[in-house]
């Protein structure tokens, strides 16, 4: 019986010989991975531990993302806490401020995960490195903490959910409508503690950008990780972000896919053909919609950004639909790039200009307004229409308030409309 991704990866990560769905491991972890939320719980673990030292400081990333840059004194603290632990174990990935992206848009953009890693962090969208062929899953906060002392984690290996997507993608129709139309057939939980695997022609041809959206939202499947196989775009993209790394990784990780008699637990085929942009109502990421079929939703705000839609490619859209128009009256426009190196090159390609002269805010790099922290908090009443990921009850602030989900052509064209409309009405 042949082996999934995801068992050859954590086989690759244990000392035990054969290992398969259901098994219990004690895994090598690469990468361990907390945010100005998460890592003050772990370090403070870590700390009634009284260890004096990380098993490799080197393996330890931390990035003070969420309420940043600081709204308030509290999340100031959280992130003093993180910037003097960083400081006294000597973490060299540390990144804040000037330095700073939204962990998991910054993670693949410097390079830190490559094909066959095994990444844990403390954050369920850990999962988006899934798109470079690493096994990459969300962890407690105490996980990680013992991660930090033994540079290992206990984890079920899961079955596998294989997503075979066919034909040819329309025109806006992008790898953020591709998850949340497989989200919309199979539920929130319908990949609860699998591998959700994506293969097909759609995906051999699908960039790295739309990749990393996908892979992002498979936790909104319940997904314990989201796989791509490893393939020539995934080489280019590892080629270009850490060269150092790419030779010895490629000869181990060449062929880094499931095997053709692997077991599967479900496989779902789509024809995408006739997709459209798809929309996610309230107050599920499920509660999926053509675009053609959300009728006269009138919007207060628009979000293009966040871990799922904050890439280089979504601002490129966004800036192609808003060049020369103005945003709606009635709509605020946040734009958030996912990291620096994004927002400089937004700059230098004069998006910013596009963005700003539309009547839109242009962001440093934050994931605020997604969870509700800063940045664009809804009130009693209001909707936001977002390319984040989630869009539950309160997310973005008021529990009176709707979220709903989109790719960034859609954000953009609604925008300018002050509804939700396709993007073939602005242009």
């Amino acid at each position: 019986m042949g082996k999934t991704m995801a068992e050859k990866i954590l086989q690759a990560h244990t000392t035990q010989k054969d290992v398969k769905a259901g098994d219990f491991i004690w895994a090598k972890v690469d990468l361990m991975l907390g945010n100005d939320i998460t890592a003050p719980l772990a370090i403070r673990q870590y700390e009634k531990l009284k260890k004096k030292k990380l098993v490799d400081p080197n393996k330890v990333v931390l990035v003070p993302d969420h309420f940043t840059p600081n709204k308030d004194i509290k999340s100031a603290q959280q992130c003093k806490l993180l910037r003097e632990f960083a400081k006294s174990h000597k973490i060299r990935h540390y990144y804040e401020v000037g330095r700073v992206g939204i962990e998991h848009a910054l993670l693949p953009e410097l390079g830190l995960v490559c094909p066959g890693d095994l990444v844990i962090g403390a954050d369920s969208h850990t999962c988006t490195y899934g798109a470079l062929g690493a096994f990459a899953t969300g962890v407690g906060s105490t996980d990680l903490a013992v991660a930090w002392i033994t540079g290992h984690v206990w984890l079920k290996v899961p079955e596998t959910m294989r997503f075979v997507y066919h034909g040819t993608l329309q025109k806006w129709v992008s790898g953020k409508d591709l998850i949340l139309y497989t989200i919309g057939d199979i539920g929130v939980d319908g990949a609860l503690y699998k591998a959700m695997e994506f293969t097909g022609e759609v995906i051999d041809k699908l960039p790295m950008d739309g990749r990393l959206t996908m892979a992002n939202m498979a936790i909104e499947a319940g997904g314990k990780a989201g796989l791509f196989p490893v393939d020539k775009i995934t080489w280019n993209y590892i080629k270009k972000v850490n060269p150092k790394r790419y030779p010895r990784s490629y000869r181990k990780w060449k062929d880094l896919r499931s095997d053709e008699d692997a077991q599967f637990v479900d496989v779902r085929e789509y024809d995408v053909s006739k997709w459209e942009p798809a929309v996610a109502l309230p107050h599920l990421p499920s509660n999926v919609r053509p675009v053609s079929r959300v009728k006269n939703v009138r919007i207060d705000q628009v979000v293009i950004g966040s871990c799922t839609n904050g890439r280089l490619s979504d601002l490129q859209v966004a800036a192609e639909i808003l060049r020369g128009k103005k945003v709606h009256p009635d709509v605020r426009l946040i734009i958030i790039p996912g990291t620096q190196q994004v927002y400089l090159e937004a700059v230098r390609r004069k998006w910013a200009e596009i963005f700003v002269k539309a009547g839109a805010v242009f962001s440093t790099p934050t994931c605020g307004p997604c969870l509700g922290g800063h940045m664009g908090v809804l009130a009693d009443g209001e909707r936001c229409l977002a390319t984040t990921n989630r869009n539950f009850v309160g997310r973005m602030g008021s529990l009176k308030s709707e979220v709903y989900l989109s790719n960034p052509a859609v954000a953009a064209a609604s925008a300018i409309k002050g509804k939700i409309v396709h993007p073939d009405e602005v242009m």
